[in-house]
């Protein structure tokens, strides 16, 4: 149980660090979400509130069954923005298995306190007998006895759990409804912005602006962003605090009873371990509770005042999205396996009257959970009030608003409800951050090989290869380079350095590859020259060509022409072996078409190995050329669940080749002029520079 709560105080806690250290107020649950590996870990959590059987009458032992129950409140407060990155079948599944927890864990602890189990009260007939007459008062012997505070205790953790619960039923319905609305804007925004965007003429500022507003869309149409800004989470993190100002209570008065060493401190079987279960808990409640309470306060500050403020004074209207789903399903046609009419009228009206019970519940709790955020924004303006002295002295007056262009990019469920600029800001600060913080991590040494090496012309993508068989960026960069380290008489920082360009190369050349809406052909094509290039640059460290350790192959030939006579043989070989392995024949088909190409070659004999790299250099530059393209539709996504990561790829990818799209976007660089499309393919460069 120690253990169990242990890694739960982990996961909160790297939630917590991911959620400042990326500036996000809200906290988006990454590494602590409801499934069903955590719910197995708290259901051991949970073990000793579950415990009927077991005699857990000391001090400790009660303290640590409920510190337990204040535990849970925690960890439903710190999940909650998660259940908005499930799908409906996903949502369900977890929400029916977390009711069934509950309400299971909620049984119990209503059968311990009326058995005595908790609290111990009804076993003390004198002293209930006392209580029932008013002889005495429960706080007057709170010290000496701790039974009307673990009862009183117990039942608010009950009260508090089934709120929670219940907050996050509401949460759910929500979601379903709010994904719809959120979604529809989102794709009407990338429509606008796709028909705006000329594809062809994507230069560093405008591809930069494009990403920075897709950045701007998938942060504000984030579903952890939109339940976090609800009324709900403003609730779930006021009954957080309020479990965590109860439990520090029980533990506060129960520092006496320790210091004291009564006897009766350990009397169930646990022994010491409930001391450990109860530090590890108390201290997962106090980390815990750091999330939610901010959550709190940042979910207010979401929006302008004064929306706010006109927002939260109509605190009983609810909006349509919280709600939708329940009148999807009320309206909807439900297929009954009856023939009888009657029984089907009765079902419907049946069905129907539940419905409507639900939605008057689901909005009297919208209701209430609203009257709370309003009485946090009245108390966050009152202590905004009292501090303003303070605020100003860090102010600067001559400090300026500006209007951000960017504001029709920010999506939100309601209309009128926009964000606060300082907030827009929030949103545009780590884009730019994360914008620098790349650009010192550009590849250099690929930078370097394209800059010396290629040509304007890219005349390289012909000269590879004089056969018209498909083929793949990678697969041809990868051939090359198994060539071009093997060569006798090379420098080895010649060979390193074309090594070190070479795997920054194929990092962005997959990138584009994996873009491409290929076929099957072509996708194997991609698949073997990964595998290939594992071998080559990996495999034991020792550089192999299918199977083939290119030292052995260098010390057979003393000239490049034998080297390359080697590897026709030898990938010649390969294909007749008919290997069942498909990947083998693609590559050794390669490495027969590029070798024999070489060889007819005669004139580059003589410096082989810089006329490789510079075909190696035209071909990579030749794929980079589509980095802007690429980048653009990366930035989109469909799946609303992948926004934000791939929109943060795309941010990180245009940071590194900055300089690479500055140097292929030169007036001098000859592009061929075809169609975006066509420029993702090499065959279509080879075809269309062919053209006589």
């Amino acid at each position: 149980m120690a253990v169990a709560s242990l890694y739960c105080n982990l996961a909160m806690g790297v939630d917590l660090l991911h959620g400042l250290r990326s500036k996000k107020l809200w906290f988006p649950c990454k590494y602590f979400s409801i499934n069903a590996f955590t719910l197995a870990v708290i259901a051991v959590v949970m073990k000793l509130p579950v415990d009927l059987s077991g005699n857990l009458a000391g001090d400790v032992d009660q303290s640590a069954k409920l510190g337990s129950l204040a535990f849970l409140c925690t960890m439903m407060a710190n999940s909650l923005p998660c259940l908005a990155t499930m799908g409906s079948a996903e949502l369900l599944t977890n929400i029916t298995a977390l009711g069934v927890f509950v309400i299971t864990l909620v049984v119990n602890v209503c059968i311990q306190i009326s058995t005595g189990v908790i609290g111990k009260i009804p076993n003390n007939k004198t002293y209930k007998t006392l209580f029932d007459r008013g002889m005495i008062s429960p706080f007057d012997e709170l010290e000496e006895n701790l039974d009307v505070l673990y009862t009183i205790a117990a039942s608010i953790y009950v009260a508090l759990l089934l709120l929670m619960l219940i907050i996050y039923v509401c949460s759910s319905l929500a979601i379903l409804g709010s994904k719809q609305t959120i979604e529809s804007k989102y794709q009407q925004q990338h429509k606008a912005t796709s028909k705006s965007t000329d594809q062809k003429q994507l230069t560093i500022e405008k591809l930069q602006q494009h990403v920075s507003n897709y950045w701007v869309m998938a942060e504000s149409s984030s579903p952890q962003f939109i339940l976090a800004s609800s009324a709900t989470t403003a609730a779930s993190g006021v009954i957080c605090v309020l479990s965590f100002l109860f439990h520090a209570l029980i533990i506060i008065v129960l520092v006496g009873p320790i210091q004291s060493e009564k006897p009766n401190n350990y009397d169930s079987d646990y022994k010491w371990s409930t001391l450990v279960i109860l530090i590890v808990q108390f201290l997962g409640v106090i980390l815990g509770t750091i999330a939610p309470f901010i959550r709190c306060f940042a979910s207010l500050s979401f929006k302008l005042s004064s929306e706010i403020i006109s927002k939260h004074i109509k605190v009983f209207k609810v909006e349509k999205y919280w709600t939708q789903k329940l009148y999807d399903w009320k309206y909807g046609r439900i297929k009954l396996p009856f023939r009888s009419h009657i029984l089907k009228m009765i079902i419907k009206n049946l069905t129907n009257l539940v419905l409507d019970i639900c939605i008057f519940l689901q909005k009297f709790v919208v209701v209430l959970c609203k009257i709370i955020a309003l009485i946090l924004f009245l108390l966050t303006q009152f202590l905004r009030c009292l501090t303003w002295p303070i605020q100003a002295l860090f102010c600067s007056w001559g400090e300026r608003t500006e209007t951000f262009e960017q504001s029709k990019f920010v999506l939100q469920l309601e209309n009128e409800n926009k964000l606060a600029e300082r907030i827009l800001k929030d949103f545009s600060k780590p884009f730019d951050q994360l914008i620098k913080k790349s650009e010192n991590k550009q590849p250099k040494n690929l930078i370097k090989l394209i800059t010396e090496r290629s040509t304007k012309d890219f005349q390289g993508v012909i000269k590879y290869d004089s056969n018209d068989k498909p083929d793949c960026w990678s697969l041809a960069v990868v051939t090359l380079t198994t060539i071009a380290t093997t060569l006798p008489h090379i420098k080895k920082v010649e060979v390193e350095s074309l090594l070190k360009s070479v795997r920054e190369g194929l990092t962005y050349i997959t990138f584009v590859e994996e873009s491409l809406n290929a076929n099957e052909d072509y996708e194997s094509i991609q698949k073997a020259a990964k595998t290939l290039w594992e071998e080559v640059d990996l495999h034991n460290f020792h550089h192999k060509w299918l199977g083939f350790r290119l030292k052995d192959i260098a010390s057979q030939g003393n000239t490049t022409p034998q080297i390359v006579q080697l590897f026709l043989e030898k990938a010649k070989s390969k294909i007749k072996e008919g290997d069942e392995r498909t990947h083998i024949s693609i590559c050794a088909d390669s490495m027969s078409r590029i070798a024999q190409t070489i060889i007819d070659d005669k004139e580059s004999h003589d410096k082989l190995f810089d006329e490789l790299s510079s075909r190696i250099a035209d071909i990579m530059a030749a794929c980079l050329t589509n980095l802007p393209q690429v980048i653009a539709m990366k930035a989109h996504t469909s799946v609303i669940e992948k926004r934000e990561a791939n929109v943060k790829v795309a941010a990180r990818l245009l940071g590194e080749t900055k300089e690479i799209i500055k140097t292929l976007q030169d007036p001098s660089r000859h592009v061929p002029s075809m169609n975006p499309d066509e420029l993702l393919f090499i065959d279509n460069w080879r075809a269309h520079l062919s053209e006589p």
